[in-house]
Order: C-alpha cells, then structure tokens, then sequence
C-alpha cells in the first residue's frame, strides 16, 4: 500500500492513497499529478475557488458541479475529474488540498525523490532556486526539488526544510539569538 513508504495519514491520506492507486493502475499517474498541481494552483490563486471548497453552506451538488465545470476548462484527465466528483460527493471538497498534497507525497516517494521547503524574505530569482537546487542535490544525492514560499517577517536568509531536518539561516533567528546572547551576558 502508498501509506506504508510515505506515512500518508488520515483522511486525507485514505484518498490520496486510493487516487494514487487508481492511477498507478490506469498508468496515469503524471497526467493525474499535472492536474492536480494544477487544481492546486487555482485554488491558491483563487479566494473565491477556496472559499467554494472549505464552504459547509455550499450544497453537495453546487460543489460537485462547480468542481466539474473547473476540472472540465482545465481539461484534466477523466480520472482526476471522477475522483474530485467523489471527493465532492462526499463533502470532503474541504480536504483537497492536503489531499492533493498527499498525492505528490506519494508519488515523489516512490520515485525517491524529496522535496526541500525553502522559505525567503523576497521572492527568489531563477538562479537562486538553480543554486539552491544545486547544494541541495549535491548534498542529499538523488532528486530534489524546490517548494519556494515568501515570509516577509523573516527580514533576510533562508529556512529550509527537508523531511524533519532544518537549516535556519534567517536574519529574524540570527537576531533573535544575539538578543538571547546578551540578555545572558549582562
């Protein structure tokens, strides 16, 4: 089972597990995966897309046919638009995205590869994320790739994130320490 290499859990994890193995045995797995990074990117780029999935007023079938209607413009495969029908169906639109989550999880453990969380001040330039994706490659071997966010709080550096190992090189932490430093040297 997809739960055992990748320690997918919960609800989410039970759909994402079933979606994986229904594409694995349609061989559709990165026509599933492409749709769902796409779905995922609408509804972060949408309020109104997101207020639609996590909306408990939303009726079963108004969520059902607008999730239809989205995946039907965005040409997505037979599959993946069956699958968010049962997701729908099932007033658990409200889980999509950890279970879109869940799904890429799966699928890049079983390629082996592993997603490193890089977090910045400022939005990073094309060759900053190839310098970063260079160390990061050198460094763990194999195939990584970059899930870039933007913390503003964060003044300057980086925190990345690898499974549960954690580089912080923020400016906010680095200040943070000097004043624990001297508050404990006075």
């Amino acid at each position: 089972m997809a739960t055992e290499t990748t320690g997918a859990t919960g609800l989410a994890g039970r759909y994402a597990t079933a979606l994986f193995d229904l594409a694995s045995s349609e061989n559709a797995l990165d026509q599933v995966a492409a749709d769902l990074r796409a779905l995922a990117a609408m509804i972060d780029g949408s309020p109104d897309l997101t207020r639609m999935v996590r909306s408990p007023v939303i009726s079963r079938a108004e969520q059902s046919a607008a999730i239809d209607a989205i995946l039907d413009a965005a040409d997505a495969a037979p599959l993946t638009r069956k699958f968010a029908g049962v997701v729908a169906a099932n007033r658990r639109l409200f889980a999509l995205t950890d279970i879109i989550e869940g799904y890429l999880a799966i699928l890049a453990g079983r390629r082996g590869e592993v997603t490193a969380e890089v977090a910045s001040a400022t939005p990073l330039t094309d060759r900053q994320q190839a310098d970063i994706l260079a160390a990061l490659t050198n460094t763990l071997g194999g195939s990584v790739s970059i899930k870039a966010s933007v913390d503003p709080d964060m003044l300057g550096g980086l925190v990345v994130r690898v499974g549960s190992r954690l580089v912080d090189s923020s400016l906010r932490t680095k200040l943070n320490q000097m004043g624990i430093a001297m508050r404990g040297s006075g």
